[in-house]
C-alpha cells in the first residue's frame, strides 16, 4: 500500500494495498476503497461510505461528507459508488438522509469535473458526464449517458433522462427529457434529438429517425402534450420511443418542453 506519511487514515477504513494514498488526504472510519484506487492530495472521504475499484479523485474533492440539508442530525446515511469514476478538483459529493432513503448513489464510468456537487439522495447512473460547477440539488436522478453542462444547475427532485443533453448554464427545475438536446435560450427549451450524441453512442439511423418523429410530434406540431402522446403510441414504437413516452407519463414535476 502506498500511503503519504502526512495522510491521515483509520484504522477502522478498509484501504487495499493497491491503492495510493497522496500526500494530505483524510480517510474516516467506515470508508470502504476497492482496489486500485487513487487519491491524489487533500481528498476528504468520511463514511459510511462504499467506493469500488479504480476510481480517481483529484485534489480537494471531499467525499462522502455529511448532507448540507437541515433536517440531517447525524444519522449514519451513506454514500455509495462504483468502479471506474474520476472525481476532478473540489468536487463535494454528500451522503444522504433519513428521509431521502439514506444514500446517495454514483454509479461507474462517469466523469464529474472540477468544483461539481452531488448533493444528499441523489442517483447517478453510468457514463454520465458533469461538466465544471455543474450542480445536482438533493434527490436528483441522473440516468446513464446523460451529460449535464458546466454551471447548470439541477432543482432538487428533477430528473435528466439517459442520452440527455443539458446545455450549459442551464437553470433546470423540470425533469429532462431522455435522448434530447436540452438548453436555456432566454428559457428553457428542448430543441429535439441528441443527434450526435447518440451516433456516438452508436445509435443506427433507424433508432434516431424514430426517436425523430416522436420529438416532432412533442414539440412542433403545434399539439398538447396529451394530444402528442396519442399519435406517438398510436402506430409501432420502438423500445427508445416507449421509454421516452414512459418517463413523461411518470413525469411528477412536469418536462422541459
Amino acid at each position: 500500500m502506498s500511503i503519504a506519511g502526512n495522510a491521515i487514515v483509520s484504522p477502522q477504513a478498509r484501504v487495499p494495498d493497491s491503492c495510493q494514498i497522496g500526500p494530505f488526504c483524510v480517510i474516516g472510519p467506515d470508508v470502504e476503497l476497492g482496489e486500485d484506487c487513487l487519491l491524489e492530495s487533500h481528498v476528504v472521504i468520511h463514511g459510511p461510505t462504499r467506493i469500488g475499484a479504480r476510481n480517481h479523485f483529484f485534489p480537494f474533492s471531499t467525499i462522502g461528507v455529511a448532507p448540507q440539508d437541515l433536517s440531517y442530525k447525524g444519522e449514519p446515511t451513506r454514500l455509495e459508488m462504483g468502479d471506474d469514476n474520476t472525481v476532478r478538483e473540489f468536487c463535494s459529493l454528500h451522503r444522504g438522509t433519513v428521509k431521502g432513503g439514506g444514500v446517495t448513489r454514483i454509479g461507474s464510468h462517469n466523469l464529474i469535473m472540477a468544483y461539481c456537487h452531488i448533493a444528499h439522495d441523489c442517483i447517478v447512473g453510468d457514463h454520465v458526464i458533469m461538466a465544471n460547477c455543474a450542480t445536482l440539488g438533493g434527490h436528483v436522478t441522473v440516468e446513464d449517458y446523460a451529460s449535464v453542462g458546466a454551471f447548470s444547475p439541477v432543482h432538487q427532485f428533477v430528473r435528466v433522462g439517459r442520452y440527455a443533453y443539458l446545455g450549459g448554464g442551464t437553470i433546470t427545475t423540470q425533469d429532462v427529457l431522455p435522448f434530447s438536446k436540452t438548453s436555456a435560450d432566454r428559457e428553457n427549451h428542448a430543441y429535439g434529438v441528441n443527434k450526435i450524441g447518440l451516433e456516438r453512442q452508436g445509435f443506427s439511423s433507424e433508432r434516431i429517425r424514430a426517436l425523430h418523429r416522436a420529438f416532432r410530434l412533442l414539440l412542433n406540431s403545434g399539439l398538447n402534450t396529451t394530444q402528442a402522446l396519442e399519435q406517438i403510441t398510436a402506430g409501432e414504437m420502438s423500445e427508445d420511443v416507449e421509454e421516452l413516452v414512459e418517463f413523461i407519463r411518470s413525469s411528477e414535476r412536469g418536462f422541459i418542453k
